[in-house]
């Protein structure tokens, strides 16, 4: 009779880098050592935001899970747990361990009062599909959009500048592509994000989403100034006062990526600059950035009833990637 292995669920730990990243290349036939170093790191640092949990077996490390805590990202009203990676060692599937990581961060979730766990997967995926499906996931009210034309974008000069009447408070207006192809960052000063405009950053947020989410924007900045090689966050001038904002980062790794991509996780224009170029400054100069650093695909979340924010990215060239979102609610 075959003996009856016996699990271990515990908590990544910085000894566990080399043997994760190991299964991680013989899983996915490439090395993200970088990612997962990151990763560990910002775990130690930030534990609030991270959980991350390994599975053994009889003392070998054959699974491990990773997640981090949204706090506003995507335009979220209430706190979740994006699940980011997972993976099992080949001859350890199909005996429970995925379940078990998945439980042990349901668990968590419980504890930190997260009604949700979110995630994204390729729709030819379809072992992660069933994996997910098996879970109790479902597909969330949400399109994952990108735009993979950062090298090829051509822009031309802008129209003089005329102010407009108040509209939509995120300055997410349906424009056309030629509109956006202007060079906006050319009438909107646009810069690196700096510990010194937290309180700007935190007004426009409150005025934009209508809450105060002083936690979030503290954590996002700081990790905007630790993480400059990866994170691409920008401020928007005009006037001589913050206009606008966009908090983005690029990164390998996350959901099974093998080649960098650059997630868009929030984007907010003062409503008293709205409609004057700031939005389309903010993601042009991102693009430039981008293409700088050879990352060639931008991705981002947006709830399905956000009209006016779906108008905004596809105007500036974004569409629905080969990419799912789903949601499970309620913990366990």
């Amino acid at each position: 009779m075959e003996r009856v292995r016996q699990l271990k669920v515990r908590r990544l730990t910085r000894a566990d880098l080399d043997p994760v990243v190991a299964l991680d290349a013989a899983l996915s036939g490439r090395t993200r050592r970088a990612y997962f170093e990151r990763r560990l790191a910002a775990a130690l640092r930030q534990p609030e935001l991270h959980v991350q949990y390994a599975v053994e077996e009889e003392g070998v490390l054959c699974g491990y899970a990773l997640a981090r805590v949204l706090e506003g990202e995507f335009g979220l009203a209430r706190p979740a747990l994006r699940l980011e990676v997972i993976g099992v060692r080949s001859d350890a599937q199909g005996r429970g361990v995925g379940r078990a990581l998945h439980g042990a961060l349901e668990q968590e979730a419980g504890q930190r009062a997260v009604g949700e766990i979110r995630t994204v997967a390729g729709w030819r995926d379809h072992a992660m599909l069933g994996f997910l499906g098996r879970l109790g996931y479902a597909l969330a009210p949400s399109l994952v959009l990108e735009c993979a034309r950062l090298s090829t974008l051509e822009e031309t000069p802008p129209e003089p500048r005329v102010r407009r009447s108040p509209g939509d408070p995120n300055d997410f207006s349906a424009l056309a592509a030629d509109d956006f192809e202007k060079l906006a960052r050319d009438a909107v000063h646009v810069r690196l994000l700096t510990a010194s405009d937290f309180d700007e950053l935190v007004c426009i947020d409150r005025r934009v989403s209508g809450r105060d989410r002083h936690a979030y924007m503290r954590h996002a900045l700081d990790e905007a100034l630790r993480e400059s090689g990866v994170r691409v966050s920008l401020a928007a001038i005009m006037d001589g006062v913050m206009a606008g904002f966009i908090m983005a980062h690029a990164d390998l790794g996350d959901f099974g990526r093998t080649e960098p991509v650059a997630i868009i996780d929030a984007i907010g224009v003062d409503p008293d600059y709205q409609r004057e170029g700031a939005g389309q400054a903010l993601l042009s100069q991102l693009f430039l950035n981008l293409a700088a650093l050879r990352v060639e695909r931008v991705e981002t979340v947006v709830a399905m009833q956000n009209l006016e924010l779906l108008g905004f990215f596809h105007g500036a060239g974004f569409a629905p990637g080969q990419r799912l979102a789903f949601v499970k609610q309620g913990g366990r």
